[in-house]
Formats: C-alpha cells, structure tokens, sequence
C-alpha cells in the first residue's frame, strides 16, 4: 500500500516512525511549516519533518489544504490512504475524497468522549481513569467520523500530559499498523458511527489555564500540574513577582490542633 502521512508534534512522529519500521512505503509526508521556537525564535522544523527527512520521506509543508494546489499534491501521490496524526490542519472535503480508501486519524481518547485538540490534558484535569487511542474514518466533522479500532489505556494515578501521551502515542502506531495491514489484505473493515451520547470537547489549553488556583482542592490542583507537565507548565506568581512553574505537586496529610498560646500543626492526620 502507498500510505501517506499528515502530523506535526512528538506524538505524530512517533506514530510515523512506526509505520516506516513496519515497512510500509510512504512516499508522502504533509506537516505544518516551520515555526519560530526558542529564545532566538528561529524558525525549527517539526519533529515529524525531522523524522521524515531522516528516513529520505518527501515532505510538503502547505500552509493550508483548501484550494487545487493542495489537493493536486496529495492527488500526484496517487494514495492509497492517508493517515493523519496530530496534524493541526482541518481537512476539507477536497482533500478526504482522493485517496483510494479515504483518510483515516489516530486521535488520542476513545471517542466520543474528548474530540478536539488536547485529549490528553483534558482527560488527565478531568479526572479520567482511562484513555485510549481510537483510528477512527475521517470526515469533514471534527473528529466526528466512524469508529475503525480502539485501544484502551489506564490512566496510571501519578501520570502526567507527557507519560501519557509517549504511552498512546506507541499505541496509537500499533493500531494503525494493524489497520493498515489488515486493509492491505482485502479485510473489510467494520466502521461503526460514533455515539451520540456521551461527546465531550477537548478545546486547545489557554495559558491562563495553567494558572494554579490555590481555591481548589489538593486533588484539583494535583490534576491541574500533571495535566500541564511539561507543557505548557502549571505556575503561580504574586505580587508581580516572576511566575513560578510547578511539574510536580504531591498531597501531605496535615492535622490541626489548638494550644492555649498559639495555633499549631503537625504532619499528621486528615488530609489538607
């Protein structure tokens, strides 16, 4: 089968790099275009362009799929399906239509719950404690298309966005793997519509999300500095002080008792 590709970040060339060691040929390579990064804010590759051209995979980076240029790229290729993974691009309907079985994405959550851009963060403040990959047929919805194959994955209780994205990302590659194997041996694949119930969004994470708020629960914020490690980073700061970023928090069990003088406390007891 001729496979092409379409991500951006670590998670995408994770995926890619196990399509290519398992030997499929994958003769086009769609990511965004360089971006200015670092202190310097010089222009950097992603790390799928860095993978790509290491293993001599050519690579289009548009700054958009809508319009003849783009489908004319895609349609030279002559696919016969592209995988997508974290790309950071809508596909338009001009694009969906031209390989022979169609495009078909690794999203990082067992759909329908968390569709949209941060799955990983959002299942981890949220609480989860279980996630998943799901390949599922692309449509023109976001992340609204048929269900082809899941895997599940707990969500371990001191897990953060970083560990937990590195573990679906290896698994995300393994089941499309299997997918594109068992297409590329005549399978029919079942595609099953999404639920109707149960559909949460995954909105791109705000900066001002990772603020910690020290009004919440321990569990909470316990969540919150997990669900920003690494990126973009849980911090606090106060009175205009530099903000302090925080990538670990750990809950101490605090007990409070009276003394006829002054309050004290001890590392003891219930929980705070």
């Amino acid at each position: 089968m001729k496979v092409g590709f379409a991500g951006t970040p670590v998670f995408a060339a994770t995926v890619l790099a196990t399509l290519l060691d398992a030997g499929f040929s994958v003769p086009l390579v769609l990511t965004q275009p360089d971006r200015p990064r670092g202190r310097g804010l010089r222009h950097e590759p992603s790390p799928v362009k860095r993978l790509a051209l290491d293993r001599a995979v050519r690579v289009v980076q548009p700054t958009s799929l809508v319009g003849d240029a783009a489908r004319e790229i895609v349609d030279a290729a002559r696919l016969d399906v592209l995988a997508v993974a974290a790309y950071g691009l809508l596909l338009p309907p001009s694009i969906l239509g031209v390989p022979r079985e169609g495009c078909i994405n690794v999203h990082a959550s067992l759909l329908p719950r968390w569709r949209g851009a941060a799955p990983v963060q959002r299942a981890i403040l949220a609480g989860d404690e279980m996630t998943g990959v799901t390949i599922m047929q692309m449509d023109a919805g976001l992340d609204t298309g048929a269900i082809i194959d899941t895997e599940r994955i707990a969500i371990e209780s001191r897990e953060n966005a970083g560990t937990l994205e590195a573990k679906l990302a290896l698994s995300g590659g393994r089941a499309l793997t299997n997918v594109l194997e068992r297409m590329a041996a005549g399978e029919s694949l079942r595609r099953t519509p999404q639920a109707a119930t149960g559909v949460t969004l995954a909105p791109k994470i705000r900066t001002d999300e990772a603020a910690i708020d020290w009004n919440g629960s321990a569990t909470s914020i316990d969540r919150q500095i997990r669900a920003f490690d690494p990126a973009p980073g849980a911090y606090a700061s106060r009175c205009g002080a530099p903000r302090l970023r925080s990538f670990r928090a750990a809950r101490r069990p605090v007990q409070w008792s009276i003394s006829r003088r002054r309050p004290s406390w001890s590392r003891a007891g219930a929980e705070r």
